[in-house]
């Protein structure tokens, strides 16, 4: 099937009879949580969790903009990258990007974030829900050079939720069983699938895949 931008989405194109619309109807097919679970969040970091921050390489950045619409963006530093000033404040670095900035963009607009922090390796991940504020503090900015040079900004998070997440997604996914991964040469590459969705000619890859300019230039 060839979808273009007047293709409509599954939910306009056709009705669904077996569609879950309210929270009594949904409690009915999954159940409720055990006590320990629904209750297993607190607003602060203890010291266990601050540890598993700090050895947390990657993590993803949920955010929406003033009307609902969310992004999801993916951050990555060395492990010990972000600063922790205290237990209920998470300071992430904004560093060099593509300039579209779509994350930046909706916290300015609506400050409520959402963050999944992950370990290679580790089958269980960490959760954290707040409110974010950008700051281009210099004494911020200075705890959290990388290879000699400042964030462009620091995001401040002050935290509303933090809680661990069990590992039956990162299990059941096989993520970090390398002989589970494909191969990636037999990936479309981001400037192929650009392309594509822009209807332009094909980039050239007979040199290799994934050979962007951008890979030399991290910071």
């Amino acid at each position: 099937m060839q979808l273009t931008s007047d293709t409509p989405p599954y939910s306009e194109s056709s009705f669904d009879p077996h569609a879950v619309t309210t929270i009594d109807d949904l409690v009915a097919i999954i159940g409720v949580p055990k006590e320990s679970t629904a209750n297993k969040q607190t607003n602060f970091l203890t010291p266990l969790l601050i540890e598993f921050l700090q050895k947390s390489p990657f993590y993803l950045l949920a955010t929406a903009n003033v009307n609902g619409t969310c992004d999801v963006s993916p951050k990555g530093d060395p492990a010990g990258a972000l600063y922790i000033p205290d237990e209920r404040t998470v300071v992430l670095p904004d560093r060099l990007g593509n300039r579209r900035v779509d994350s930046l963009k909706n916290i300015v607009t609506n400050p409520h974030v959402g963050l999944l922090f992950m370990i290679p390796g580790v089958d269980e991940t960490l959760r954290l829900n707040g409110h974010a504020r950008l700051t281009k503090d210099p004494a911020l900015l200075e705890k959290m050079p990388m290879r000699g040079k400042l964030p462009n900004l620091a995001i401040v998070v002050e935290i509303d939720e933090v809680f661990t997440h069990c590992a039956r997604s990162i299990l059941r996914s096989q993520l970090w069983q390398p002989d589970s991964w494909a191969d990636p040469s037999t990936i479309p590459t981001m400037a192929a699938m650009s392309a594509e969705q822009k209807q332009r000619p094909a980039p050239d890859e007979s040199l290799g895949k994934r050979t962007e300019e951008y890979r030399s230039t991290l910071y």
